[in-house]
């Protein structure tokens, strides 16, 4: 059957199918819809998708004036890049999306972008663009579908930006994030940084992917937002992308990719289409972009890694020293073992990037490291407290010779590190050939911790060297991870019988101080009462090098 004939039997059936209050009020025939290259990943959003049962994720057969579902965006270095996400589409309606800007005078389109069948976003990036000011947006779709939002001036006179740090939203938890969005629009956030796993349904990431927007559209809509995708994104437990491979083992840790390249290529395209252009934007295998970049915001310098994408996959590689080729159980090994000549972790390409941005200081300029996950094997329980893992090579303390490489890196160049995936808070300092010359590094709280709590528990209970007297916390102090590795401990937050210390941070930079208050928020404090009472342990106020220094 030609595919003329396959479209207009797809048309049919939605003539058949759809009911009167769904069905698309736009007459125009766009293309034939395209066949997902995939079996069994993102049903509910692809082929005949509107003859599926509902999804217990999210409702995809939504009004057609509300199909476009947000607007997620950055600017940096005179250039705006939005990304609009919408609900999927009819045969019979548009394929294509407007943008609109209000610059005081009102509506003036400026753009029109396709919209992808897979993973129904569109994309516009606009040039020259005056980050003086502040303009408000709308994307449009067909007669009266819109979203708006407003594209910040960029705040680079503003003595203190604080950016949020959120990860892990956990599947288990399908409900709205009214804390959060309360808590952020009152603290307000200059930019928003979601450090991965914004979706846990492995198959089904574009619904997941809407269910996150809407959590949240209510924060992405007016200030600019990095999204990067971590394992569960891209429907893995774990990821050591090993530069595009194909994996074969379960759970993928012989390194790779376990689903088809296109629903990568849809998910990274979704969440990070937005972010700058890459700085080498060859592909790797299987033809899976990459999005590492850097942007330059509000008088930060931000360097957006890909932990995961080049990472060597353990087994096969290393003595396997646990029930899995990733867990190390045996209390007896050696962590030298572990670090093999040939191993990778950011890769040739990332530690290039990293080199060339750390030494490329501008005077007032502080530099920031933005990736999924922390340079070190942090907690010691994981899943439950009766499970200690001397190493988990999921972590990036592993191999300890590549993130001795990219520690070294931050610490020259002066960097805070921002990252999330470990399911527990952490503040801490890098340490390389010594103690704490590697800076300082931030970890997310879950935003949903039902899944994998883990917890800070060193195996002899006491305080590493060089402990902060002042603090409240009993573990903190210089320790060695797992792997051998230099960390300062400085603050985290266990899970305890009924809190799961689910929350996120935000990270206050004073940029004439040189100075970042690092806060960690519950999910159940109301930040806008005076009473409101962080994780014990924070807030904590460090100095930082001089920029340009």
């Amino acid at each position: 059957m030609s595919s003329r004939l396959v479209w207009l039997a797809l048309l049919a059936v939605v003539v058949a199918f759809a009911s009167p209050n769904t069905q698309a009020a736009d007459d125009a025939i766009g293309p034939p819809p395209v066949v997902a290259p995939f079996k069994k990943l993102d049903t509910v959003c692809v082929n005949d998708w509107w003859n599926r049962e509902a999804s217990p994720i999210i409702d995809v057969k939504v009004p057609r004036d509300q199909v476009v579902a947000f607007g997620v965006y950055t600017v940096s270095e005179g250039t705006l890049k939005l990304t609009a996400q919408l609900y999927p589409l009819y045969p019979n309606e548009s394929r294509t999306v407007r943008l609109e800007l209000d610059r005081g005078n009102g509506w003036e389109q400026v753009a029109e972008a396709p919209v992808h069948d897979l993973g129904w976003s569109a994309h516009f990036r606009v040039d020259d663009w005056d980050e003086s000011q502040a303009v408000a947006y709308r994307l449009s779709h067909g007669e009266k579908a819109s979203f708006t939002g407003l594209v910040r001036a960029n705040p680079v006179d503003q003595r203190e930006i604080k950016v949020a740090v959120l990860s892990c939203n956990s599947n288990r938890d399908r409900g709205m994030r009214p804390n959060f969005v309360r808590n952020l629009k009152h603290q307000d956030p200059d930019l928003l940084f979601f450090a991965g796993d914004q979706s846990y349904d492995h198959r089904e990431h574009t619904a997941a992917w809407l269910k996150f927007g809407l959590q949240f559209r209510d924060v992405l809509r007016d200030r600019p937002c990095v999204t990067i995708p971590d394992d569960h994104d891209i429907g893995q437990p774990n990821l050591w992308g090993e530069n595009g491979k194909v994996s074969t083992l379960s759970g993928a840790s012989d390194g790779g990719y376990t689903y088809h390249p296109e629903y990568v290529k849809m998910v990274e395209r979704c969440q990070t289409w937005h972010l700058p252009d890459p700085v080498d934007p060859a592909p790797i295998e299987q033809g899976i972009g990459v999005y590492f970049t850097r942007l330059h915001y509000a008088g930060l310098d931000f360097a957006i890694l890909e932990d995961r994408k080049f990472k060597s996959g353990p087994a096969g590689k290393i003595p396997q020293q646990g029930p899995r080729p990733d867990h190390i159980t045996t209390p007896d090994y050696d962590p030298s073992s572990l670090d093999v000549a040939g191993l990778k972790l950011l890769g040739d390409r990332q530690l290039k990037f990293l080199e060339e941005w750390a030494t490329d200081r501008t005077p007032g300029e502080q530099k920031v490291v933005l990736s999924q996950t922390v340079f070190c094997g942090g907690p010691h329980l994981h899943g439950s407290k009766n499970n200690r893992l001397y190493c988990d090579l999921d972590s990036n303390g592993w191999p300890q010779t590549g993130r001795n490489a990219a520690v070294r890196l931050i610490g020259k160049s002066g960097a805070v590190h921002l990252a999330g995936d470990q399911h527990i808070a952490m503040l801490l300092e890098y340490g390389a050939d010594e103690y704490r010359d590697g800076g300082w590094a931030f970890a997310s709280p879950a935003i949903v911790n039902t899944i994998y709590g883990r917890w800070w528990a060193p195996v002899d209970g006491q305080p590493g060297g060089n402990p902060d007297v002042d603090s409240p916390l009993e573990l903190t102090g210089d320790y060695l991870d797992g792997f051998g590795n230099k960390i300062t401990m400085h603050a985290y937050a266990n899970a305890e019988p009924g809190d799961r210390a689910e929350g996120y941070g935000l990270v206050r930079f004073d940029k004439q101080a040189s100075t970042a208050t690092f806060e960690c928020w519950p999910r159940e404090a109301d930040v806008t009462k005076p009473d409101a009472e962080q994780f014990k342990g924070w807030p904590r106020t460090v100095e930082l090098q001089k920029p340009g220094s």
